[in-house]
């Protein structure tokens, strides 16, 4: 049986809803904006069976366009396109009288001190957190969060303004720049609503999984690489985590309480915690598809294609007809993200060729052009200027590659 998938501004790992849906023969409605900074990619437009063009960030147009769509062909089914998106996707679902997620559930998992709250609440441990509105309210929180602590905003994502501070001088910088900031996330102002909260050390690591019938479900836990700090920009994922059988259980459980916490009662989550002397610690959920790869570096480690379970689950349909469950390519999988080490530009990917041979390299692709300016603060997802896909036999050799990569390409020019 076909059906009718509606795809809220897909962009990055959202994209494999379109073409997990199109693989399948259903019909894919993607809305968009097409203009400004919210255009969507080549592959889905030439996938897309319907495109709405469409004001994303306007949920009266949204509801008007949808509604017209509806009536004259239903829809089964609306997912977000990714993170800014998962309120237009629950919006519309409810309107529709299709599955999704609660407004009260929307309000936690995108506002990071609701999110806290409703999981300290339900007796899970969180890092103790303030909110900050305006710089005189700075010296407080970090009187009452000591230092070291973390500074980010309430609503953002990508790593974007997180930063360690261990002083109030650093503190103040980082919720000054949070106010400075002018850019845009998918033509979206970030609000200036900061959180300062207690630095939490260890390993970071990532649970995903999907909702269905009220189960949760993890599905693998990852390993997460960073960059030095005081930012945490991500440069690497290593699925699964190296990790003993009893530790990834118990992140697993915390990250399913987490999840029943915040209200994630259908679709997909994604669980970003830190192990602290070894309890698992909240960083952040969101309920969508994970990033950087991580939703194919779990279908090729453990076989089960996350968009196609989630589109099953949504539409009804049978999960093994839908290609949700497939088999394992390798025993573990990872990502390695190279950057220009601050500088402004690069000029050639030294050893890149060489190591895009490698039989064990499942993909490879240069996110920023030799030439083209990079920001030098090395914060967050943007400065990344290319990455490597990889299988392994185990998560410690996975480990070992993503060293090796590492080793062997030069970013040079720079």
């Amino acid at each position: 049986m076909s059906h009718r998938v509606l795809v809220v501004q897909p962009a990055f790992s959202a994209i494999a809803y379109v073409t997990h849906a199109r693989s399948l023969g259903w019909d894919v409605v993607v809305a968009s904006y097409e203009n400004e900074g919210r255009r969507v990619a080549d592959t889905v437009r030439s996938l897309a069976t319907e495109i709405l063009t469409v004001d994303t960030n306007d949920n009266a147009a949204l509801a008007t366009v949808v509604d017209r769509v509806h009536e004259r062909n239903p829809i089964n089914a609306v997912v977000a396109g990714g993170e800014y998106y998962v309120p237009a996707a629950a919006f519309l679902s409810a309107r529709l009288g299709l599955p999704g997620l609660h407004p009260a559930a929307v309000e936690r998992v995108r506002h990071k001190a609701r999110m806290r709250e409703a999981v300290a609440e339900a007796g899970l441990e969180v890092p103790k957190f303030t909110m900050v509105r305006g710089a005189a309210e700075i010296d407080e929180a970090c009187a009452y969060v000591g230092f070291p602590a973390v500074v980010k905003p309430v609503d953002s994502g990508g790593s974007v303004h997180v930063s360690r501070v261990d002083t109030l001088e650093e503190a103040r910088a980082a919720v000054d720049a949070i106010h400075a900031e002018k850019g845009l996330e998918f033509d979206r102002p970030l609000t200036t609503d900061a959180m300062v909260e207690q630095y939490v050390p260890g390993t970071e690591y990532s649970a995903d999984g999907y909702v269905c019938d009220g189960d949760v479900v993890v599905v693998a836990v990852t390993r997460k690489l960073l960059g030095p700090e005081p930012r945490f920009l991500e440069l690497g994922h290593l699925t699964p985590a190296p990790l003993d059988e009893p530790t990834r259980h118990d992140l697993a459980a915390y990250a399913q309480g987490v999840v029943r916490a915040v209200g994630i009662t259908t679709g997909p989550f994604h669980c970003e915690l830190r192990l602290d002397d070894g309890r698992p610690v909240l960083m952040e959920v969101a309920a969508r598809l994970p990033g950087d790869k991580i939703t194919e570096l779990m279908e090729m480690a453990t076989g089960l294609a996350l968009p196609g379970k989630v589109l099953a689950d949504i539409t009804g349909a049978d999960p093994v007809a839908a290609g949700a469950f497939r088999e394992p390519v390798a025993k573990a999988a990872g990502i390695r993200f190279l950057t220009a080490g601050g500088a402004g530009s690069y000029a050639r990917l030294d050893g890149w060729d060489d190591l895009a041979a490698e039989p064990w390299v499942a993909a490879s692709s240069v996110l920023i052009a030799p030439g083209a300016p990079i920001k030098t603060d090395e914060a967050d997802y943007s400065c990344r200027v290319a990455a490597v896909v990889f299988t392994a036999d185990s998560p410690e050799e996975a480990h070992e590659r993503w060293t090796e990569i590492g080793d062997r390409v030069r970013v040079l020019g720079a």
